[in-house]
């Protein structure tokens, strides 16, 4: 099986040009399906750190590249929406977060807040035991106690350390929300209401945006959030082309 992916045929949430070069590389298997984006072209294509997948590869034998808080030596793993990249060595820390347009870009976070991973809980289910287990929108899976009140399309911050969940933010009108595909992807604001369809249609979601532009989507489009998600005012944010840019809150081979 060819390990080269058409770059005109890649996800629209992939940060690569697509008719600069004919190919690119193909992720491997893992976490966030087909919209996962191989770390390759993270470390070449956006953060400009290797030059080819010689010097990834190279890279990723020091352990200093961490991905969820573990080392990482596959330089196709998939790298998706909420993932937390750490480079050890150059103290750098960044967050997976939709761009304007549903590009995936980086925001740059602090030491502490790289230790811990946000996900929308996309299955809840009984397993044997009696335990609760959660499914992540990455396909994480979790036993978590029942009693905690968690519910699908809630969201929940999960250390990189022993997977033991240290937040959660309810799914409900007034949560602070932002939309990560569709028309509206990156945009943020607050969920004004739910609106439920009956039958096997997605629910509306109304959300007032925090820049006034207030939009309507799908529910599957829409994530929980905390307020200080996005980071701190000042950080920077990585685009597709390797640049940086000021941020408010927050390929061949």
């Amino acid at each position: 099986m060819t390990k080269h992916q058409k770059r005109l045929a890649v996800p629209k949430s992939w940060p690569v040009e697509r008719k600069e070069e004919k190919y690119t590389t193909k992720a491997g298997a893992g976490p966030h399906g087909e919209e996962g984006v191989p770390l390759l072209i993270v470390l070449r294509d956006v953060l400009g750190y290797v030059d080819s997948k010689k010097e990834a590869r190279y890279a990723l034998e020091q352990d200093s590249v961490l991905v969820n808080g573990k080392a990482v030596s596959d330089e196709r793993i998939p790298i998706g929406m909420f993932d937390i990249l750490a480079f050890v060595e150059r103290e750098e820390y960044y967050r997976v977060f939709p761009d304007e347009g549903g590009r995936l870009s980086l925001t740059a976070i602090a030491e502490d807040a790289a230790q811990s991973k946000l996900g929308k809980i996309a299955g809840k289910q009984q397993v044997a035991g009696g335990d609760t287990q959660l499914t992540l929108h990455d396909g994480q899976t979790l036993l978590v106690d029942d009693d905690a009140g968690y519910s699908t399309n809630d969201s929940i911050v999960v250390s990189n350390e022993g997977d033991e969940v240290v937040a959660h933010f309810t799914y409900e009108e007034g949560a602070l929300v932002t939309a990560v595909r569709g028309a509206h992807a990156g945009q943020i604001g607050t969920i004004d209401e739910i609106q439920v369809t009956p039958g096997s249609s997605d629910n509306n979601v109304l959300i007032d945006a925090e820049n006034g532009d207030d939009f309507e989507t799908i529910e599957e489009y829409v994530v929980v959030i905390d307020e200080n998600f996005t980071g701190d005012s000042g950080t920077e944010s990585e685009d597709a082309s390797g640049g940086s840019r000021e941020q408010d809150g927050g390929d061949g081979e």
